[in-house]
């Protein structure tokens, strides 16, 4: 697989320009670094950079023949619509990319006149951004997906993927992390989706509401519920099973899967498949996870608002009332695993049927890498439930 990566202008200074909002890898090291990316994942990268508009749509025009792109426009994102034109012309899959969470900053910089001719847009996340990208288009490569909307809003989409062979599939609703923060976006669950797909699964990789983005405990839930609910209007079209439908959460995304089964949806979820899920808002805000991450998702601190955490904490909505599997890392440095381990316990407790296991030597993200030993112990356990 071969991949263009274009950056435009200014970004030849980067590493020196504006460190604190930009960092201080220089183009020639991120540059580095995408080709050690790309070869990891068994392909290889071009890079290009200029100012120059005309030159940026050239070396478009030129990637005709590649697999994929990955632009970064700078400036020119907020009025080009040459180079929107010349992304929507050659008709490759292109993702847009920002190092800096561009909807947190001046209003001109919210705007991308490029981000509808593209496969998906990545902001904030730094360089590791451009990291993302690679495996976004990676993926996409591995594993036909088609994109739905579910809704009115930008963020009401989901990526559906289905498994070779006859139907009806069994069906896993992917719900990604990130502290319900809009900087991290389903992508992170693409390898995850082609995995689970090739072992007979249809993927829906859903997006929804983020904090930054007009998420927050009530809209995020609903987006969530809207989603599963539109597996109705597409199944029989795609050979869905929606007796067998089970919701997998990742970080927060466990939070959002937990909580999806309290309120009524069509299809049911039949299980859940909780990773180092945020189990407990209340003891996790106490521990400070993500900065502030709890208490922007749920507007409120417990203290001020106590009865927002009743409602949309699960382990203040025991029992769940289906099959629990609870996976996390003894190493997560992101979300303890005393979280987990008490929900797990609590959940037993109440009368639910849980499977726990906490893996050593783990960490957070290895919980959703096809590529660790600790992703080969959640899907054996995921294929329990098929």
């Amino acid at each position: 697989m071969r991949i263009v990566i274009i950056n435009g202008p200014n970004l030849n200074l980067i590493g020196t320009r504006s460190p604190e909002i930009y960092g201080s890898t220089s183009l020639k090291e991120l540059e580095d670094m995408c080709r050690s990316w790309a070869s990891d994942l068994g392909a290889t990268v071009e890079t290009y950079q200029s100012n120059h508009e005309g030159d940026l749509i050239d070396r478009l025009h030129a990637a005709r023949d590649a697999d994929g792109v990955v632009i970064n426009p700078g400036a020119f994102t907020h009025y080009s619509y040459a180079i929107r034109d010349a992304i929507e012309a050659i008709g490759i899959p292109t993702v847009e990319v920002h190092i800096s969470n561009v909807r947190d900053r001046e209003p001109w910089r919210q705007i991308s006149v490029v981000s509808d001719v593209c496969v998906t847009t990545i902001f904030g996340r730094g360089i590791t951004g451009y990291r993302d990208a690679i495996r976004h288009l990676v993926a996409r490569a591995a594993w036909p997906v088609e994109t739905i909307t579910y809704g009115p809003d930008p963020d009401h989409v989901g990526d559906l993927r289905i498994p070779h062979g006859a139907g009806p599939h069994p069906v896993a609703v992917l719900l990604h992390g990130g502290f319900w923060r809009n900087t991290i976006a389903r992508d992170l669950l693409d390898a995850a989706a082609v995995d689970l797909t090739e072992r007979g699964w249809a993927t829906w990789n859903v997006e929804f509401a983020r904090v930054g983005g007009g998420g927050g405990w009530m809209a995020t839930t609903a987006d969530v519920a809207t989603a599963i609910r539109s597996l109705s209007s597409f199944a029989e079209g795609h050979e869905l099973d929606l007796e067998r439908v089970i919701a997998v959460g990742h970080g927060s995304g466990g939070q959002l899967a937990l909580q999806a089964v309290v309120g009524s949806n069509e299809p049911a979820i039949s299980a859940v498949v909780a990773l180092a899920p945020i189990g407990d808002l209340e003891a996790a805000h106490r521990a400070g996870i993500g900065g502030d991450a709890v208490t922007a998702f749920a507007r409120r601190s417990p203290e001020q608002s106590p009865e927002r955490y009743a409602a949309a904490s699960p382990i203040r909505n025991l029992p769940i009332g289906v099959p629990l599997l609870v996976v996390h890392g003894d190493e997560d440095d992101r979300v303890p695993a005393a979280i987990s381990r008490s929900f797990a316990g609590r959940a037993a407790d109440e009368g639910d049927t849980v499977v726990y296991h906490e893996l050593e030597g783990v960490g957070h993200n290895d919980l959703i890498d096809p590529a660790t030993p600790a992703w080969d112990k959640v899907v054996e356990e995921i294929d329990r439930l098929r």
